[in-house]
């Protein structure tokens, strides 16, 4: 399996909701881990009920910081709009998916990124399953 690391400020919202996607949609093609730079300590109570709408469960999920991690390299490093705040770490390809933060967005607009998340989730998903180990 390829391995997909989703990396935010916060690990509240964004890379949470990615991570999520990853393991339902991606199961069996990528190993799926979330980190932020300045992680907040929880998951956003929004993301998690909005997710739920979409049939993934991120109450079990706890926010992360990049000392969290698993040691090794990333096939994917997946940056979702922290700007300078995003790490380097080692990883095969290196994706910045300028996302906004929903935290303070209006229900319909967190829906909006939400779905937007999805739609990258299944293009990464696609992308790793053609590709040779």
């Amino acid at each position: 399996m390829k391995r997909a690391l989703f990396v935010c400020v916060e690990n509240s919202c964004r890379s949470q909701m990615a991570e999520g996607f990853a393991r339902q949609i991606g199961k069996g093609v990528l190993e799926a881990w979330s980190a932020g730079s300045r992680p907040s300590g929880l998951v956003n109570p929004r993301a998690v009920l909005f997710m739920k709408e979409k049939g993934v469960d991120l109450g079990v999920h706890l926010s992360k910081g990049l000392t969290d991690l698993p040691a090794g390299q990333w096939d994917y490093l997946v940056t979702m709009g922290c700007g300078d705040a995003c790490p380097s770490l080692p990883a095969k390809d290196r994706l910045d998916w300028n996302l906004p933060d929903p935290k303070d967005l209006t229900d319909d607009e967190f829906r909006i990124v939400r779905d937007d998340i999805e739609a990258r989730v299944r293009d990464l998903v696609s992308h790793a399953s053609k590709e040779k180990p």
